[in-house]
């Protein structure tokens, strides 16, 4: 969705009082990021300090009709509501911090009551959508869904706190949401997801992947190609994307560990086996050697859509490429139509539609960067890892912390303090960066 102009967020939870947590005071602590985190710069430091008080804890919300519990907002009058792909590297940065089982915990549970209330008016095909945004009231309901990675940010927070209540909470819900996904966005059952919206509003549609991308510039939606009835919508998107199917996997992924952790080994075989079918889909379907990468195809014909994305990107952070492919992107992405100033632009920059500072047509975002970054590393790019993260510190150091940039001056675009930014910190706990070198001071029992 394009993000409007903002307003700072009312209601959010001092850093002061999170870090309180630590010594079990009544009043808050004082404001010191030197308990929480270790830097080699101050820069580094306030940087973090900054991300932790306004990405994170001022986008925590009290209980607001339909949200009956604890709530992630991203931020401003508009997006009055809980998304799925922001509120994921909300909750991982939480998760940090001791004493916050019980609020993410809270903050799952608003997907959950969201998929009841759904199911109790949708027909046996739609049920167990999650939508895109679970607005406040009065706001209408959103028909079409997002970014599927919750699966992944209940394992990131897993890894953290290790509260496996979350994982009992979740997992078969999870399971339930993304068999909606296959069910209703892989209407042709090869394997490769599409975007759609049950209100049948195009732009709705695209606002279940990045958002102005420019390989669904010819999209269209038509009804389902097999399923017919009187109540038929044209609902369904002729446009497999690369970065929805590649986040489907990585949720997969992610899913099927957790079940293995709970003993659950029929659920996590029953993944698998979507993983398998999806990767060499991909592979067979979407991957273009001469692109270096791998491309959107139309649903019908898998002819590819000539033009490579931040779409294309994804599958590095779902293991999808083989290494020879992923050694091919990385080659590809230290090129000069991906190596602008601030790298990595949101669309190949020798195409016509690119331009720095465009939503999604040539501009800069720090959770696709982190997602990136995290792909190369762990096929063991370090070093264009470390370039692109790095740059992207650098940046916000010297130009704030901003919702998206500008790919070439890096001026701050969007919303100042966008709660996505918070990966501006993950990508350095991750240890992505080679420059800017920022850690958690000690590991402190969770509560």
């Amino acid at each position: 969705m394009k993000r409007r102009e903002f307003l700072k967020t009312a209601g959010g939870v001092s850093l002061a009082s999170a870090l309180g947590d630590f010594v079990g005071a009544s009043e808050p602590a004082p404001l010191d990021m030197g308990s929480l985190f270790e830097a080699n710069s101050p820069e580094v430091l306030a940087l973090a300090e900054r991300v932790m008080e306004k990405c994170v804890l001022e986008k925590i919300m009290p209980p607001t009709p339909p949200l009956k519990n604890t709530w992630i907002v991203p931020g401003g009058p508009y997006y009055k509501g809980q998304w799925i792909w922001d509120t994921m590297f909300v909750v991982d940065m939480l998760s940090i911090l001791p004493g916050k089982k019980k609020l993410i915990r809270d903050v799952f549970q608003n997907y959950w009551d969201f998929q009841e209330r759904w199911n109790k008016d949708a027909p046996e095909y739609a049920r167990d959508m999650i939508t895109a945004a679970i607005k406040t009231e009065p706001q209408e309901v959103r028909q079409f869904s997002q970014i599927p990675i919750l699966a992944w940010g209940v394992e990131r927070v897993y890894q953290r706190n290790r509260d496996r209540e979350l994982l009992k909470q979740c997992l078969g819900r999870l399971e339930r949401f993304h068999d909606w996904f296959w069910r209703e966005r892989d209407v042709t059952n090869i394997g490769m997801i599409a975007v759609g919206s049950y209100s049948s509003i195009l732009q709705h549609a695209r606002w279940e992947t990045f958002d102005y991308d420019c390989a669904m510039d010819d999209l269209k939606l038509t009804p389902h190609p097999t399923r017919k009835g009187p109540n038929e919508g044209a609902w369904y998107g002729d446009i497999c994307m690369v970065g929805n199917t590649a986040y489907l996997v990585l949720g997969e992924r992610s899913l099927a560990r957790l079940a293995t952790i709970t003993g659950d080994t029929t659920m996590a075989a029953r993944r698998k086996k979507r993983i398998e079918k999806a990767v060499k889909a991909m592979r067979d379907h979407m991957w273009d050697e001469k692109a270096g990468t791998f491309l959107a195809v139309n649903r019908d014909s898998l002819e590819k859509i000539p033009v490579a994305t931040i779409s294309s990107w994804i599958p590095l952070t779902a293991g999808v490429p083989t290494k020879a492919m992923a050694r091919r992107m990385a080659d590809v992405l230290g090129m000069p139509a991906w190596q602008t100033p601030l790298p990595v632009p949101t669309v190949d920059r020798t195409d016509k539609r690119w331009k720095s500072s465009r939503f999604w047509r040539g501009d800069v975002w720090p959770p696709t960067n982190y997602q990136i970054a995290s792909g190369l590393a762990a096929y063991g790019h370090a070093d264009l890892a470390a370039d692109i993260s790095d740059k992207t510190i650098a940046n916000a150091i010297k130009n704030g912390i901003n919702e998206h940039y500008d790919s070439i001056s890096g001026k701050p675009l969007g919303v100042k303090d966008y709660c996505m930014s918070s990966t501006l910190v993950t990508m350095m706990l991750d240890g992505l960066t080679q420059k800017h070198k920022l850690k958690l001071r000690d590991k402190r029992p969770t509560r």
